[in-house]
């Protein structure tokens, strides 16, 4: 009965899970148009800020409004999450991400983009003040962990409000500007959305957690949060001591997840038995992203490799994808299937899923290759900009399918 119960509130949800797939696809369909711009040059759309729109979108109408509504489904106790507020709060958001989706890629930075972004943070201070408000007696591991991805996410936007007066007395070339752009992007993806993710990803565990094994882990992780900031900050400030205080963060965040590993050992069996074959699917597919995340930070403490991997576009654009499209998403994607918040039996379901993973396996192998034939100068690999185009196609796709999928009446009962 209270699983009945649970569904039905949830239903109420459908909306909101609905309207971020749909931010989801735009993005991706941005990104799909500046792939098309390689093949064939558009003179009247301007390349950056069509890249604007897109990681904008993708950052804020996708990870961030999905993560917002699993937190109010998940962590928010029932009494309170029926408050209109939340409801309210999310369409403004919605309202803001529209506007910088239509401002970004009309003008790129100016006037209306920045009006929107500004008023996007303020409301993400009032949705993080009544988090923190009704979920402060969640004292449990997931919560400890959401906690923290809140205070994460509020630090990150101190690097938004130094940008101007960044510019307007240094410039947009001076070293503080670009650190500061780098301090809001690393708390957010490495801090806020990694937290929240896998707070969310731990309260779908329901056996005891060692507290041992968490407390280390979830110490180690945040103090490799603070350290591994000093990477981007190499790429402005030449210094050994940030090398220095890098790979010691690299080093505890790859111990933290071993104790990660450690903690959710005993209880992997029986978790993974009560998944189906899709869910399974995209739980693998995040964590294999998360392991090749470290990896790869392991591999950029090289100097000439963590040089070459700010340089070459194709790493960057590579492991942003890794972070965002791979572990983030890949995540979220978990959570909601295996929640029953998307229609696992769907037919479009599966297949807009699958369609989603491929292209993004296709399009991370692409763009490694790619950069690692910029790194030996080999040149362009034959095909390339078709090849990223033809993967990009599938991304689109799967979250195409998907959101017919979340439109078909049919499936209302399930959501």
């Amino acid at each position: 009965m209270k699983k009945i119960q649970f569904l039905y509130k949830m239903n109420s949800k459908k909306s909101w899970i609905t309207c971020c797939f749909f931010n989801f696809l735009i993005a991706s369909g941005i990104g799909l148009v500046m792939r098309f711009t390689f093949l064939f040059p558009l003179q009247f759309i301007n390349y950056t800020f069509l890249l604007h729109a897109h990681s904008h979108v993708a950052m804020l109408g996708w990870a961030y409004l999905m993560i917002y509504v699993l937190i109010v489904c998940f962590f928010i106790p029932e009494e309170k999450r029926q408050n209109p507020i939340y409801s309210r709060l999310f369409w403004l958001t919605e309202f803001t991400v529209i506007g910088m989706m239509i401002s970004f890629s009309i003008q790129g930075y100016a006037f209306f983009s920045i009006l929107f972004s500004t008023l996007h943070i303020f409301l993400s201070y009032v949705f993080c003040r009544k988090v923190w408000k009704d979920c402060h007696r969640d004292k449990n591991f997931s919560g400890q962990l959401l906690s923290m991805s809140i205070l994460f996410m509020v630090l990150s936007t101190f690097g938004v409000w130094c940008l101007g007066p960044a510019v307007s007395t240094l410039g947009k070339q001076n070293a503080f500007y670009q650190i500061a752009i780098q301090f809001f992007l690393h708390f957010q993806f490495n801090g806020w959305f990694l937290l929240a993710v896998l707070a969310l990803f731990l309260k779908q565990f329901t056996k005891k957690i060692e507290s041992r094994m968490f407390n280390n882990f979830f110490l180690l992780l945040v103090i490799s949060v603070f350290l591994t900031f000093a990477f981007p900050v190499s790429w402005y400030i030449s210094s050994e001591i940030l090398y220095g205080i890098n790979l010691s963060g690299v080093l505890l965040q790859i111990i933290s997840f071993w104790y990660f590993y450690k903690m959710l050992k005993p209880q992997i069996m029986y978790f993974k038995a009560g998944l189906n074959q899709l869910t399974k699917l995209v739980y693998s597919l995040s964590l294999c992203s998360l392991f090749l995340k470290l990896c790869i930070q392991l591999v950029v403490l090289i100097p000439n490799l963590g040089e070459s991997s700010h340089h070459i576009r194709n790493f960057v654009i590579g492991f942003v994808h890794l972070t965002t499209l791979g572990i983030i998403t890949g995540f979220l994607f978990g959570v909601l299937l295996q929640a029953k918040l998307l229609a696992t039996e769907s037919l479009l379901m599966k297949s807009g899923m699958k369609c989603f993973i491929w292209g993004y396996i296709a399009t991370e192998i692409v763009l490694f290759v790619q950069g690692g034939f910029f790194y030996f100068n080999i040149g362009l690999l034959r095909g390339y900009y078709t090849i990223i185009f033809a993967a990009s196609i599938l991304i689109v796709l799967g979250l195409f399918l998907i959101s017919v999928s979340l439109l078909n009446k049919k499936q209302e009962s399930v959501i």
